[in-house]
């Protein structure tokens, strides 16, 4: 769908803080408030505006704790649908948080999570090795994440921590 320049502006806008109210944006933009939520409807109704959702950093929560894992996939795609079949059966797995196709050695990469890395292994062994056309997997289990869609999610101080060195 093509969109104007007002359409693109709020989108923008949104993306980086979707909080922000629609007074403000229009406010930013020079506009109406009417056309700021119109333009906001046509958006979510098209599904260009597909949620809103909020970064957690669960890591920094006592007991909530989960393991995320990224799975590399091979699979056979099948004759007149593609790999979009195979795609449909993983990504309905409630564990399964992100599915994408691509080019290179592995043909999907699914971003799932668990509570244990027992659970993750035992979704790769009993519900992804088992579906047809899925040829191999190499999983990686995430340590720590420093930065998700653009947020840097480390407090860190402004302090210098370089040891001072003089002749």
């Amino acid at each position: 769908m093509k969109l104007n320049n007002v359409e693109i502006e709020i989108l923008s806008i949104l993306e980086e803080n979707h909080k922000l109210p629609v007074q403000d944006i229009a406010m930013m933009m020079n506009t109406s408030v009417e056309n700021v939520e119109n333009t906001i409807k046509k958006l979510e109704a098209e599904k260009i505006i597909v949620s809103y959702p909020a970064l957690i950093n669960w890591s920094k929560v006592e007991g909530k704790e989960v393991i995320e894992a990224m799975i590399d996939v091979k699979v056979t795609p099948k004759r007149g649908v593609g790999f979009d079949e195979v795609a449909e059966r993983i990504y309905r797995f409630p564990e399964v948080t992100s599915l994408y196709l691509m080019s290179g050695t592995y043909d999907l990469s699914i971003t799932i999570e668990g509570r244990t890395m027992t659970e993750v292994a035992k979704f790769v062994s009993n519900k992804l090795s088992t579906i047809d056309n899925v040829v191999s997997t190499t999983t990686h289990f995430m340590l720590k994440r420093y930065k998700h869609d653009g947020v840097i999610l480390e407090d860190k101080d402004d302090t210098d921590r370089r040891m001072v060195v003089s002749p």
